[in-house]
């Protein structure tokens, strides 16, 4: 079926290196916590299926913790080491691919209690390991890159934040050195898979903690702190923030994902509430929906070169078809959000 013109932007094709994308949607990691002991079953790959069946360009899934003993303290949080979890995700991988999708894993290590300044470079040394070899893991078992979860508090966020980063050594004490761990992270990824395999990193200032810090206060900061990551090896900036459409800095209409890419010249990928008229965190906080918003103000500024991709979250996760009726202009078929969604494998 034809694409509506309006939204032709949304549906553009997208080439970053070995990275080709049929339009630039991506559905944002969600966690959803529906994989016993870790391991993704047959519903978590149809779960996935159905979004690349219905347009979705590119998957990312919810976040999977590498082999750490306090990676995850959920035990329905799905794992991406041992041989049961990497052969559910396999089947995940080829269900995707089977509905032409592309799909890659949300790397995470959830983060300590309170700061990471305990960690000695023995521990350091081992959790770069375990990242690494997870990364190697997903290109062996056929996901199309990989996304580093270095956003929201999480434990490679820890160590940017100087909030929870206190450290005196070559990991703390500057901005340029509290980059040093998630640099470290980014480069051994990098040679575990050579340079043909996609690495994204997810970032954001906000913290689940604290909804108003910034890692970076000024552009020219970010620049300093983005430099380093991007020499390591990152591909695709994933620019998390809580509403799209708010500028980063006073004097610039550009967003968080706007200022990445101009400062690292780096595709980057946007998000917060797409699609829908309130902002994650009533969810949480009052255990609200959302309902649909239009997408006008989304396009505009894609048309204009912004940003790059476009990550969907709550609308996609309601519906599976979000994307198939966006693109043909089947926009009374929305679906509001509803906080029942979060509690099925739809």
């Amino acid at each position: 079926m034809s694409t509506s013109s309006s939204v032709q932007p949304l549906f553009a094709p997208f080439t970053a290196g070995p990275l080709h994308l049929k339009n630039r949607i991506v559905m944002a990691p969600m966690t959803r916590g529906f994989s016993p002991e870790g391991v993704p079953g047959p519903d978590v790959a149809a779960y996935y299926r159905r979004r690349a069946e219905n347009s979705v360009g590119l998957i990312v899934t919810e976040g999977t913790v590498i082999d750490h003993p306090e990676a995850s303290n959920q035990p329905s949080v799905p794992h991406f080491h041992g041989e049961a979890a990497l052969a559910g995700w396999a089947r995940v991988v080829e269900d995707v691919h089977a509905a032409g999708g592309k799909i890659v894993p949300q790397i995470w290590h959830m983060g300590t209690h309170g700061d990471v300044n305990h960690f000695t470079q023995e521990d350091i040394n081992g959790l770069i390991q375990r990242f690494a070899e997870a990364a190697a893991a997903a290109q062996r078992i056929g996901f199309d890159g990989i996304e580093l979860h270095g956003a929201h508090g999480y434990l490679i966020d820890q160590f940017l934040w100087e909030q929870t980063n206190a450290r005196t050594d070559a990991y703390g004490g500057s901005m340029l050195a509290r980059t040093r761990f998630a640099a470290e992270v980014v480069a051994a990824c990098r040679e575990a898979v050579g340079p043909d395999f996609p690495i994204i990193l997810r970032l954001s200032q906000w913290k689940s903690s604290d909804y108003t810090a910034k890692l970076a206060p000024t552009p020219e900061l970010l620049g300093e702190f983005l430099a380093p990551l991007t020499e390591a090896g990152v591909d695709l900036f994933h620019c998390s923030t809580r509403r799209f459409w708010e500028p980063e800095f006073e004097g610039s209409s550009l967003n968080f994902a706007g200022w990445v890419k101009k400062l690292t010249g780096k595709p980057t990928i946007t998000v917060g509430s797409v699609g829908l008229d309130s902002e994650f965190t009533r969810l949480f906080a009052e255990g609200q929906g959302a309902e649909r918003e239009g997408i006008d103000r989304l396009l505009e500024r894609l048309e204009q070169g912004e940003f790059d991709l476009v990550a969907v979250g709550r609308a996609l996760l309601q519906d599976p078809a979000w994307a198939a009726k966006v693109r043909e202009g089947r926009t009374d078929e929305l679906q509001p959000f509803g906080a029942e969604a979060l509690q099925t494998l739809h």
